[in-house]
């Protein structure tokens, strides 16, 4: 559940900053779902991580 929450967040940070740097809603569409695949699978492999930490193996 980790992945799916990261991603949210990776695109919504995305969408803000191109915003931010003036671009048009197609830039910030891009932004944010590359924020988002970027952070998504950040957090899956976080929590999978976590998973094994967790689990002592």
């Amino acid at each position: 559940m980790i992945g799916p929450l990261f991603g949210a967040i990776g695109f919504v940070w995305g969408y803000l900053l191109a915003r931010q740097r003036g671009g048009k809603r197609l830039d910030r569409l891009q932004y944010g779902v590359g924020f988002a695949i970027a952070f998504g699978l950040f957090g899956t492999f976080l929590g999978i991580a976590l998973g094994r930490y967790l689990r002592g193996e």
